[in-house]
């Protein structure tokens, strides 16, 4: 959107030109780039990515098992929407939920072995199309620009999304 009107006069701070370029530039680019991934796994490992990124959470806590909080929290989705896929996991025996032994409230996510196997099986083709469509087109330099812009981002979100500090991980040895 495009306005004369002064920000004194209205209170909104418009974008700039070049600032409407970079935000409708990163959506796109960020758009591209889900779409590209999630087509892959679709045709590759018929599931989404979204599910695909709940079976990596699962994979990496301990026990293969989150509380559907936490695992809502670490994929950055709604706890219904988690709840949903969840269930479509169930279905086809990837995922169990049991009951939290200290909150009856509370559920908690398990990755089953048939889970893992499936995760396992798609994970070389999920990389390698993140690797095309991501990494491949970023030099070293870039790749640390876009790891400190992705801290900054994050650093605003509350409580942050995210797996932290990704900058430090990039600057450890045999990194990147």
């Amino acid at each position: 959107m495009s306005t004369s009107s002064t920000p004194e006069r209205t209170g909104t701070r418009w974008l700039s030109a070049d600032e409407q370029c970079t935000w409708r530039g990163f959506l796109t680019a960020w758009q591209w780039l889900l779409a590209s991934v999630d087509g892959q796994l679709q045709r590759d490992a018929g599931i989404p990515l979204a599910y695909y990124e709940i079976l990596v959470r699962l994979s990496e806590a301990p026990d293969r098992a989150l509380r559907m909080t936490q695992l809502a929290a670490a994929s950055a989705s709604s706890k219904s929407r988690v709840s949903h896929a969840v269930a479509r996991l169930e279905e086809r025996g990837w995922v169990r939920r049991v009951d939290c032994p200290t909150d009856r409230r509370g559920q908690i996510a398990q990755l089953t072995d048939e889970g893992f196997a499936a995760l396992s099986a798609a994970a070389p083709g999920h990389v390698e199309q993140v690797r095309q469509v991501l990494f491949d087109r970023l030099s070293p330099e870039q790749l640390r620009q876009l790891a400190r812009i992705n801290d900054a981002l994050l650093a605003a979100a509350s409580p942050a999304p995210g797996d932290g500090d990704c900058l430090a991980a990039l600057d450890e040895p045999g990194a990147g």
